[in-house]
């Protein structure tokens, strides 16, 4: 299917409406070989709540956004390369259902179908891309994943030292290691990981620890130094990493009552 897509009319339409859609914010889509394979409504499992988001398959790289106006209008671009991506199946909570872990380097986060039917096509998809590009490079699988954040609901008190409450004015932290929800006192130190980001990143204090004493064990066993080399090339990474201040602390304009979970509505569409 995607020899058959790739140089034809339809499919330049296609990636073309989605740059449009993204418009300055979003970086070009467009290259030679790429197709768009398919596209839906996935609901993101994000730090305060899950809230819906726009997905676009291609046959080399997922992309996702913030909804302003569906099919009119996204922001908030996040591109991610699929040989790095690693998918898990998980089971069903109160909160969402039909869910699975998108695991990557530099970020992994939970998402949800409307469907059954619908998880098991997004899965199979991606899938099948991701076993074409590893055989087309050469390359292994990733083993080596960030790890998701637990929602900020998920506790009402510091993850470590499980004494302080969260409130207000005690506010809650998130440790880019392991991804616990943590408070100020437990998560004061910073490290940095070149994996995740070129600055240094808030940690929590065990990790700390942990990370202190890898680079040390890593810096005696070393005895030349060896030629850094970025995991996933060729991506900027305005759109792509998230700070402290991500996309999902931003409003959305998607309305509060739209039923994700309905079996009658299909939500995803893949080009055939």
């Amino acid at each position: 299917m995607v020899d058959h897509l790739a140089n034809t009319e339809i499919n330049s339409q296609r990636i073309a409406a989605v740059e449009n859609c993204f418009g300055a914010s979003g970086q070009p889509l467009a290259v030679p070989g790429r197709v768009l394979l398919g596209e839906g409504i996935l609901t993101k499992e994000c730090r305060k709540k899950p809230k819906p988001r726009i997905f676009f398959l291609f046959n080399d790289i997922l992309v996702y956004g913030s909804i302003v106006i569906n099919k009119r209008k996204y922001n908030s671009q996040h591109i991610i390369p699929l040989e790095d991506v690693t998918l898990e199946t998980l089971p069903d909570t109160l909160q969402m259902k039909n869910r699975w872990m998108i695991k990557t380097s530099k970020k992994s986060f939970v998402v949800s179908a409307a469907s059954l039917t619908e998880r098991k096509e997004w899965i199979s998809h991606l899938e099948e891309c991701i076993r074409h590009l590893l055989t087309k490079t050469g390359r292994q699988p990733s083993t080596e994943h960030a790890a998701p954040w637990i929602p900020d609901k998920a506790t009402d008190i510091c993850m470590r030292c499980t004494q302080t409450k969260f409130s207000t004015l005690t506010r809650r932290h998130h440790c880019r290691k392991c991804g616990f929800v943590v408070c100020a006192d437990c998560s004061r130190q910073r490290f940095l990981m070149p994996r995740l980001s070129p600055k240094p990143l808030r940690v929590c204090n065990l990790c700390y620890r942990q990370l202190l004493a890898e680079k040390k064990e890593a810096e005696a066993d070393r005895k030349q130094p060896e030629p850094i080399h970025s995991a996933i090339p060729g991506y900027e990474p305005s759109s792509g990493d998230d700070s402290d201040k991500s996309d999902d602390d931003k409003t959305d304009q998607w309305p509060a009552d739209t039923e994700f979970y309905t079996s009658e509505v299909s939500w995803s569409s893949f080009h055939s």
